[in-house]
């Protein structure tokens, strides 16, 4: 089903900015089907911040006076507080938000702001407001990794003697703690920052004054632009400057890897709180029931979580093949790379905040998770180490103890109730000190390597990452400080 949107009263007549040269009015349909006012308003204060630093230049230049710049700021600020209100009123048969807000603040002040474009073209304009978008974006997401990533960590240390069984194939393997797992989520959500800081850079450039694709015939002042909103640098060739949306699919496949990273966490607590395993709890408030069984008490929003990946692998889908063969430089295919970012931006931010929202409450039964580990076949690697210790080759001792759960499976019991007389005839080298080792707590104290589930080394890893975040978030606090003083 098509929706509808709705807009408010026009501000001025239907005739187009670029309606020089056409006899015809736009037809309806045309009108209805090219336009991008209806999802590309949300870049609205970007659009008036590039504007706004675009009419400094100018007048910087010489294009326009002190006081012509003058109107135009105070036209655009005005219309800036408007879209902050919510009360702004954008024409729809304007096309987009650019022109949108030309139209507005000629309607505002009069002819001095059909000065505003000189020098600079749609092309260039969308290029400059989806990168400011973008760099506010990746901030928000970052921050919200960050705070997912201490929600996690409350959740480690605060079981962090809590032993569980670990999986490989969805099958019990080797008992891990329950604070090892959470810390491997905190890795997988680092390299996600990681990616997105390296994003930022390339994200970091200004693309105003390439106009429609050649550059300008003025000497645009590119560098004071660059100055005034905070880029890095200017982007060096006029026809990839506007031609370019690399920066967008970067964070489309970012965002994708965030949700699929979001995904498996919230299937593993899916498959944790469901009645076969019973390894943790859920707060009723992050829970919803059954519409005809009222015993259930449905994990929906982790369902949803893990639903709503398939969306934002969609959207880096979708911008792929929009961009793909796209001659040089700007088509108009390109005003559909929008909203699947806007789209992605959204689920994903929404996701980050719903799980940092859970992770503190959810708390790992004790009691549930001792039973899973009662199977001392979980042992079964610890019992081949400790035979490669007394000299027996790995694959030899990974046969033995091999044979020896098939034995303990044969006369229904574990690998501790076996005689050690009946180990000894599979292989002598086993000894009683071997039989002691049938305990999960047993199992993770006994690892050694660099980065294992041994409590002391997850206690150096919790501690680790408590100094990592606090001093991360130590310096973002510096930092706001220092933007506000």
């Amino acid at each position: 089903m098509m929706s509808k949107t709705t807009h408010t009263a026009r501000t001025a007549p239907r005739r187009k900015l670029w309606g020089g040269r056409f006899r015809a009015t736009t037809n309806a349909a045309v009108e209805h089907f090219t336009q991008s006012i209806a999802f590309d308003q949300r870049l609205a204060p970007y659009d008036v911040r590039g504007s706004c630093a675009h009419a400094a230049m100018l007048a910087r230049i010489g294009i326009l006076s002190k006081k012509e710049a003058a109107a135009i700021r105070a036209g655009l600020q005005r219309i800036a507080r408007e879209c902050a209100a919510g009360t702004v009123a954008f024409d729809a048969t304007c096309e987009d938000i650019h022109m949108a807000i030309e139209t507005l603040l000629t309607h505002r002040i009069g002819a001095v702001a059909k000065k505003l474009h000189t020098g600079r073209s749609r092309n260039d304009q969308i290029a400059l407001d989806e990168r400011l978008y973008l760099r506010d974006v990746l901030a928000q997401v970052c921050g919200q990794i960050g705070t997912l990533q201490a929600g996690l960590l409350a959740c480690a240390e605060h079981h962090a003697d809590v032993v569980m069984p670990g999986f490989t194939h969805l099958q019990f393997a080797m008992p891990v703690l329950v604070a090892h797992h959470l810390l491997s989520y905190i890795e997988m959500l680092e390299r996600d920052l990681q990616r997105l800081g390296e994003q930022q850079a390339r994200v970091n450039v200004l693309p105003l004054g390439a106009a429609a694709l050649a550059g300008s015939g003025f000497a645009l002042d590119r560098a004071f632009v660059a100055r005034t909103l905070g880029f890095a640098g200017v982007a060096r060739n006029s026809m990839d400057a506007v031609a370019d949306r690399d920066f967008l699919v970067e964070f489309l496949a970012a965002a994708a890897i965030i949700a699929m990273h979001l995904s498996r966490l919230a299937e593993d607590l899916i498959l944790w709180v469901s009645q076969p395993f019973g390894f943790i709890a859920l707060p009723d408030e992050f829970c919803t029931g059954s519409s005809l069984m009222p015993q259930k008490k449905n994990p929906d929003v982790l369902e949803l979580v893990r639903g709503k990946t398939g969306r934002v692998y969609g959207n880096l889908v979708a911008l792929l093949t929009t961009l793909k063969a796209l001659p040089m430089t700007y088509n108009r295919d390109m005003q559909e790379d929008k909203q699947p970012v806007f789209d992605s931006a959204d689920t994903v931010s929404a996701c980050l905040e719903i799980m940092a929202a859970l992770l503190p409450r959810v708390q790992f039964r004790r009691e549930r998770l001792a039973q899973a580990l009662q199977d001392d076949f979980l042992c079964a690697t610890d019992w081949a180490e400790q035979l490669v210790r007394r000299g027996v080759p790995f694959r030899d001792a990974h046969e033995a103890v091999g044979r020896a759960v098939a034995l303990a499976e044969q006369r229904g019991g574990g690998l501790g109730a076996l005689p050690l007389r009946a180990l000894q005839a599979i292989c002598p080298h086993f000894d009683r000190a071997i039989l002691r080792l049938t305990t999960a707590p047993a199992s993770v104290a006994a690892k050694r390597s660099e980065g294992s589930t041994q409590p002391a080394r997850v206690a150096r890893e919790l501690l680790r990452w408590r100094t990592v975040l606090t001093d991360r978030s130590a310096a973002k606090t510096g930092r706001r400080k220092e933007m506000i003083g």
